[in-house]
């Protein structure tokens, strides 16, 4: 796969589940989502309260959203803040656009070597729309699988994969245990092979990138995928890879 810039690819990304979502009726945006406890409605909501998030943190005057004021953890925090602006879907759907578009907009345009404050940890503006588009992917199966909608893996999913193995470290620290080294061989949606991660490492996850990238975003175990591990800590690793921040 040719370098991509991940702003681009953001943009892309929401603009594919933006298709998706102008074609909903009343109906689906009341529907029942993957997220438990969240509708449709209530999904796209999150995605656009955590966009307007990006902008109010990577702005001109970098004002970040106090996530642990809202809730002992993050998802808690999320929760309250979906429970409080609950709403219409059409109205949710432009509210989302702006926010889509202004968050993009800001991370273009911040410093590019200045990490900004987010949820678990500081981040970089690439970095940040990494984690964005991998949010926005995940909650669109969120939103997709339930209508039985087709929303196809796409080259896009790099990014994730990427995401995945680059915060290993952190998520073998939070499990209490020492990193180790991993490296993904992937097969792409379009067929072509991606090699990720450290290309000396022992332990190696192979198999689709879909696969790899719906585990690490929580919406498939290891056990129901094609994927294989070698290495003496390569299944803890998949065990562990998540696409997402946590605190």
């Amino acid at each position: 796969m040719a370098h991509t810039d991940v702003f681009d690819d953001l943009e892309a990304e929401q603009q594919q589940l933006e298709t998706v979502l102008a074609a909903l009726t009343r109906d689906d945006w009341a529907t029942p989502s993957a997220a438990a406890g969240w509708t449709v409605a209530d999904v796209l909501l999150h995605l656009a309260q955590t966009e307007e998030a990006v902008t109010a943190t990577v702005g001109e005057h970098g004002d970040p959203v106090r996530w642990h004021e809202l809730g002992a953890t993050v998802d808690e925090a999320m929760a309250a803040l979906v429970e409080t602006e609950r709403g219409d879907g059409p109205q949710i759907l432009d509210r989302w656009r702006a926010a889509r578009r202004d968050a993009v907009a800001a991370l273009r345009s911040a410093d590019p070597h200045q990490a900004v404050r987010w949820v678990a940890t500081p981040l970089k503006p690439r970095t940040l729309a990494t984690t964005r588009l991998a949010e926005h992917w995940a909650h669109a199966l969120d939103i997709t699988v339930p209508l039985g909608l087709d929303y196809p893996d796409t080259a896009r999913l790099r990014h994730v994969a990427w995401l995945g193995l680059s915060t290993l470290p952190y998520a073998f620290r939070l499990a209490g245990l020492p990193p180790a080294p991993v490296r993904a061989e992937l097969t792409a949606p379009d067929g072509a092979s991606w090699q990720l991660g450290d290309p000396a490492a022992e332990n190696v996850v192979t198999g689709p990138a879909g696969d790899f990238c719906r585990v690490g975003a929580q919406r498939l175990a290891p056990a129901d995928t094609r994927l294989r591990t070698t290495g003496p800590q390569a299944a803890t690793a998949l065990r562990l890879l998540r696409n997402y921040a946590v605190s």
